[in-house]
């Protein structure tokens, strides 16, 4: 069973504490929650722990983890070092787009997570990557082999990886200095009143769930993010959008789209639901009483609608322009046959 770190009452760390200052809009929350929400790469069973050892001060004193908070309270936490092993190699297959010396294209598929985190150990596009090839770049650190960008874990499609430091320094420049072109294709719930437009709105992380991202502006986490839309195909109360995103904010395009009031399909956080039926999809589709069919309480969807169709770079190692596209996966191809066939 892997961890991110053990504890025990004679673990003490290497670096200096973390220190937190509990803002006016954090008062009154929970210590275990707050330090949860600040601290991200520790999960709160985790963080409770850490308590529980004495690990964490507020205002100099130990503390429960029940504690309310209060503005201008000072929190220092010992975090016991996490463990730096890479990921266990695992033979899963992969679809690999393109290979050469330098970089590797690869269509990641949904449910994949990309790399190593609480909760999700094994199954990793790394693991898979590590177990695959030999030469993998260590730039991401022993956790992410190769991994130079990501996308969600229900989020399919295609992946840039680099084999070697000098090429992942020179593929992270570029998506750094947004020359890098991707293009996303996603099935949303409801329909753009515009033909194609650009959403420029801030992202920060949202204030109360802390796995969820929010339009938020004027917060130390918000940051700029734009993203430019075309609708492709209308159908009733539904749409298929090609999705450009100019910058590469958490969540980006499913917090943009949710925004306009056409999120992902099937997006569990920004959309409230997480899968749909054959019978689902067509009664979306209509305001007719539809008939009853064999197949309506077949799954056709378990995931968001959201597929990182083509991206295009310069190649590392020779600058010439190069560009790599995902087929779609047969769940989306289902979904739009499905849709194709209601509108006929």
């Amino acid at each position: 069973m892997h961890s991110e770190f053990a504890l025990s009452t004679s673990d003490t760390s290497s670096d200096p504490p973390v220190t937190l200052v509990v803002s006016a809009t954090s008062a009154g929350q929970r210590l275990d929650a707050f330090l949860a929400h600040e601290l991200p790469k520790y999960s709160r069973v985790q963080l409770r722990k850490v308590i529980g050892i004495g690990g964490v001060k507020v205002n100099g004193q130990g503390t429960k983890v029940a504690h309310r908070l209060t503005a201008g309270d000072r929190i220092s936490i010992a975090l016991p070092p996490m463990n730096t092993a890479g990921p266990h190699p695992e033979e899963i297959p992969l679809d690999i787009l393109y290979e050469d010396e330098q970089i590797i294209a690869v269509n990641k598929p949904p449910g994949m997570v990309v790399h190593p985190a609480r909760g999700h150990w094994s199954g990793t596009l790394a693991s898979a990557l590590s177990f695959h090839f030999r030469q993998l770049s260590s730039v991401g650190g022993p956790s992410r082999p190769g991994i130079v960008h990501r996308l969600d874990r229900d989020t399919s499609g295609v992946m840039v990886v680099a084999k070697t430091d000098p090429m992942h320094y020179a593929l992270a420049a570029q998506f750094e200095a947004r020359t890098t072109e991707k293009e996303y294709l996603a099935i949303t719930a409801g329909v753009p009143d515009r033909d194609r437009d650009l959403i420029a709105q801030p992202i920060g992380v949202h204030p109360q769930h802390r796995e969820k991202m929010a339009i938020r502006a004027g917060h130390s986490t918000s940051r700029e993010a734009t993203t430019f839309y075309d609708v492709i195909e209308r159908f009733a109360g539904l749409a298929t959008l090609k999705v450009l995103p100019k910058t590469g904010r958490t969540h980006q395009i499913r917090v943009h789209l949710a925004h306009i009031g056409c999120p992902v399909l099937c997006d569990k956080l920004y959309a409230g639901h997480a899968r749909i039926t054959r019978g689902e999809l067509r009664r979306r589709m209509t305001t007719d009483r539809v008939k009853n069919a064999a197949d309506d309480d077949e799954v056709i969807l378990a995931r968001q609608a959201l597929h990182a169709r083509r991206i295009k770079l310069a190649h590392p190692a020779t600058g010439q322009p190069i560009e790599f596209i995902a087929p779609l996966p047969p769940d989306i191809v289902a979904v739009l046959n499905q849709l194709r066939s209601a509108t006929v």
